[in-house]
């Protein structure tokens, strides 16, 4: 089959490689529909490794550069592992990306996404960039059937989207701003109007990503080009956002995030980061303000699926692109970093 393999810093190759063999215990064997270019898949294409282990294989996996990319995907069962009983071949399903120990202290919390030896699908064991891929059935979430298998490609996003925003926790009359309005920037503004924020405001410099930030239901778009942002936010919030979400992953994006919000105020980072910030800690000492880190999600994935069957959120206008994989570095990956401007989700065909 064909598939995107990842060997390196601005190394993504396409190649024939054998189809997964039948899934094992507690595995299902999935026909990949849809897989969307992720944030972090640009990460490592740009700036990595990050994630991907490349000198030691993965300690859960056994896995270790090259690999598949690809983790935000939807699909059909086409086979089914031994003790697989939730699952049946036909289902149209929206993996979760999340493969862990369910052994450490994190695991029997059910906080799944810290667990100690946390292995994403397409970072560290190979994913979704290919026609078909095997994963636990731990991580399968079936799809209403007037779902497109396009809208449930970007399920797997909206749970990140969600999960910041009960991080906060985001509280029914909270302002908030957002910094970013790319795929995961736009998701947390969605989850945020959903659980009620009375006001979002947006901070991005992109032209056509501000016009998306808008429909998709910000109060203001903000550009630090234009105008002082931490000045304005203050002036229009009465002093600072109840709750800023960090979702671009840039050293100055970070502490500028904490100047945002209000005294006593909630800031959650979910953006990853490519290097360090420098930051003074008497931003937080002396104003009581709170910094929490969200990564991926546990328990969202199954709300954000009714969220957006229910018609209370709506994904498929984050669509910018469908490509087959023989153009993903091209019409993908190039095309995300050199028009910024013009792309939210690129969609991938294997």
């Amino acid at each position: 089959m064909k598939a995107a393999l990842w060997y390196g810093k601005k190394d993504i190759r396409i190649m024939n490689v054998p189809e997964p063999p039948s899934p094992g215990m507690g595995q299902v064997k999935v026909k990949v529909m849809w897989c969307g270019i992720c944030g972090s898949d640009l990460h490592e294409y740009l700036a990595g490794p990050i994630f991907i282990p490349t000198e030691k294989e993965h300690p859960l996996t056994g896995k270790k550069a090259p690999v598949i990319l690809g983790h935000e995907f939807s699909g059909e069962v086409v086979e089914v592992g031994p003790g697989v009983t939730n699952i049946k071949v036909g289902d149209r399903v929206a993996p979760d990306a999340c493969q862990v120990c369910w052994e450490c202290d994190r695991c029997k919390e059910n906080r799944y996404s810290l667990c100690d030896k946390l292995a994403f699908t397409g970072l560290m064991i190979d994913g979704a960039f290919a026609e078909y891929v095997n994963v636990p059935a731990y991580t399968i979430y079936k799809i209403p059937d007037n779902m497109s298998y396009e809208t449930a490609a970007l399920i797997e996003p909206l749970a990140v989207g969600m999960h910041a925003v009960r991080r906060a926790p985001l509280i029914q009359g909270d302002t908030a701003v957002v910094l970013g309005a790319g795929t995961i920037g736009l998701v947390t503004l969605m989850c945020a109007r959903a659980a009620g924020a009375r006001e979002v405001y947006t901070i991005e410099m992109a032209k056509a990503r501000k016009e998306y930030a808008l429909k998709a239901g910000a109060t203001v778009v903000l550009d630090p080009s234009e105008v002082d942002v931490v000045a304005k936010i203050h002036e229009l919030t009465g002093g600072g956002a109840d709750v800023v979400f960090e979702c671009i992953g840039n050293d100055k994006t970070g502490p500028l995030a904490v100047e945002l919000a209000r005294t006593a105020g909630k800031v959650v980072i979910v953006g990853i980061f490519e290097k360090a910030s420098s930051f003074h800690f008497n931003s937080l000492s002396f104003t009581e303000k709170t910094v929490t880190g969200s990564l991926a999600y546990y328990g969202e994935f199954g709300p954000a699926i009714d969220l957006v069957a229910g018609g209370r959120i709506d994904v498929e206008q984050l669509i910018t692109g469908k490509i087959t994989i023989d153009d993903i570095v091209e019409k993908g990956f190039e095309e995300l970093i050199n028009r910024t401007e013009e792309n939210i989700k690129i969609l991938v065909r294997p």
